[in-house]
């Protein structure tokens, strides 16, 4: 690639006027990700040949490169104003589009890029992304049915597609697709796999989920070259707190974490919160921007102009509350702002290595989750998961009102809908039959799970009616509903996280079994944390027999509700946690 761009320098060097030489130039930068240089050919290109398509097409790639998704939509506008009949252009808009959150443009360009160029896989990929988020499931899944038939190599989507079966509880031909993925990690070291939705595939191990999140870490921030190194820091000074998140807002993260980063002690430490979410008007966001000294709105900036103001502000510790999930702003990392660099609490698990060193220094974890598969530094606290003091509270109702026999055992597992697996599903069922007059409660996330559920129910001799499904309402209702459940069931590879917190607060005993990976080990986590290591059953046989113990032993139940009653108080202190993990911090700077 080097001698390729050496010689069309020479070949500039004499004759300085050739567009298509400055073109060539730039396309051999873009694909060594080299941003600066890329631009500068591509304007010099631009320059000798003014509104061409294809250069101004090649600039929205440039600033795309630089995640600067909103300079690179009126690149590529700009493009097609000059000739509308571009599938690629049409499909680089849609691509930053959908970045800025516009589902509904993107999906009308992906259309008509696919008018152009019907054969494009990544295409039908894109476009079943910008359903998914649409929350239009079925048609996400046909066009990444149609994109895996063009390309069966296609392998993130072949992920997508596992991924959103299993948000429908649709589960034909999972096995054999979850063998392909795992499979192809194995045998191709650049194969892009999604990693939270790794995550959530049955058999996954954690070796493997981490080979999956450096791949990915490596293939999309291999490129980005690090800062200097910061100075040393002044000890007389407050430690400077970056917390970074999509999820600034009506989100669950707004009940773990908002009480934490409120009672930081502002004597020794300084908060920003580096907001990438937008302003939802929500009390959640109010009570986020009241807990920081400093709010910053990044939706708008590119992870280099974030990292930059970072170093200008001399952040000391950067902690990202995302992770590998929806809007991800990790990239920041990359850049290396602040002294010392946390995955925390957004994403469970590690985030791998770039470049062969670890994308985040540091992890929060407890004893629970230490000993998995991870290549940061452990921070090791008693329990990894904050809550805030308080939940929000509403009137719980009666039981008809939710649906609910007045009499009866309600089992209940409040979860998203991708976490049920066939065989947790299976051994529910097997539970509601040596059960008699007992429910199911669920969370009703989207038509097709209900549906599939219910299916699945009468297939296992269940009748459909016993499986209740819990509407989606304000976070206060749907705490305040739990307290007419009687028992909640985990689910695995993915364990019920703030969902269980949820449950714990409002007194309901939760029954896991502790996995091999840190999403099937967080209730695990949990429960140890309070002293009820009593509901860490030892598999999921045996879970299916203390269930179905304390649906017909009235006695014991009461008797785990009054223990988890008096012991549960320590998941709900943030104070204390705070101190805690500000410890923690000291420890990660060196002099302080």
């Amino acid at each position: 690639m080097n001698d390729s761009i050496q010689q069309l320098k020479q070949q500039l060097a004499r004759t300085p006027q050739d567009p298509e030489l400055y073109y060539e130039l730039g396309r051999h930068y873009l694909l060594l990700k080299q941003a600066d240089h890329a631009e500068q050919a591509f304007v010099q290109a631009l320059n000798l040949a003014p509104d061409h398509p294809q250069i101004l097409m090649q600039l929205g790639n440039v600033a795309s490169l630089r995640a600067d998704e909103s300079g690179a939509a009126q690149y590529f506008r700009l493009s097609l104003a000059q000739d509308p009949n571009q599938a690629d252009v049409h499909f680089n808009l849609a691509n930053s589009l959908r970045q800025l959150g516009d589902n509904a443009a993107a999906i009308k360009h992906y259309q008509q890029s696919l008018q152009l160029a019907p054969q494009d896989a990544e295409c039908h990929n894109n476009l079943g992304n910008a359903y998914r988020e649409q929350g239009q499931l079925d048609l996400a899944v046909a066009a990444y049915a149609r994109a895996i038939k063009l390309d069966p190599k296609l392998l993130h989507a072949k992920v997508h597609w596992i991924h959103q079966k299993q948000h429908m509880a649709d589960w034909q031909g999972l096995d054999a697709a979850i063998t392909e993925v795992r499979q192809a990690l194995k045998q191709h070291p650049q194969a892009l796999i999604p990693p939270f939705a790794f995550l959530a595939m049955p058999g996954t191990d954690a070796h493997e989920q981490l080979a999956c999140a450096s791949v990915w870490a490596q293939q999309r921030y291999g490129h980005i070259q690090a800062l200097p190194a910061c100075a040393p820091k002044p000890s007389s000074q407050r430690i400077k707190l970056a917390y970074v998140s999509s999820d600034f807002r009506r989100h669950p993260l707004a009940y773990l974490v908002t009480d934490v980063i409120a009672a930081h002690d502002r004597q020794q430490f300084e908060v920003f919160l580096y907001s990438n979410a937008r302003d939802d008007h929500s009390a959640e966001r109010q009570a986020f921007v009241a807990a920081a000294d400093h709010w910053v709105d990044i939706c708008s900036m590119t992870d280099a102009e974030v990292a930059m103001q970072m170093r200008e502000a001399e952040i000391d510790i950067l902690v990202d509350l995302t992770g590998y999930t929806q809007h991800s702003r990790s990239g920041v990392a990359a850049y290396r702002p602040a002294r010392s660099h946390i995955n925390w609490l957004g994403y469970p698990g590690s985030m791998g290595k770039v470049n062969d060193r670890p994308l985040f220094d540091a992890i929060i974890v407890d004893a629970t989750l230490s000993q998995l598969a991870l290549v940061e530094q452990t921070i090791v606290l008693p329990c990894y998961q904050p809550n805030n003091a308080q939940r929000p509270a509403a009137e719980a109702g009666t039981r008809m009102q939710h649906g609910l026999p007045e009499q009866g055992f309600v089992f209940c597992c409040l979860n998203q809908s991708f976490k049920i697996t066939p065989d947790v599903f299976a051994g529910w069922m097997r539970i509601l039959q040596q059960v008699p007059d007992s429910v199911l409660w669920l969370l009703q996330c989207n038509q097709w799970a209900t549906w599939h559920l219910q299916e699945q129910a009468q297939a296992a001799g269940i009748a459909a009616n016993r499986l209740v499904f819990a509407p989606r309402t304000s976070i206060a209702q749907h705490i305040a509903r739990q307290q007419h459940a009687d028992l909640m069931l985990d689910t695995a590879p993915y364990n019920a996280h703030t969902t269980a917190s949820d449950a714990l607060w409002q007194g309901i005993p939760l029954l896991t079994v502790a996995g091999d990976t840190f999403p099937a080990r967080v209730t695990a986590s949990l429960l140890r944390h309070i002293g009820l290591d009593e509901c860490i059953c030892d598999d999921w046989a045996a879970l299916e027999q203390r269930a179905i113990s304390l649906a017909q032993d009235a006695t014991a139940l009461a008797s785990l509700k009054s223990a988890l009653k008096k012991q549960a108080r320590v998941l709900f202190e943030p104070s204390v946690f705070c101190r805690q993990l500000e410890r923690a911090y000291r420890q990660l700077l060196p002099g302080v």
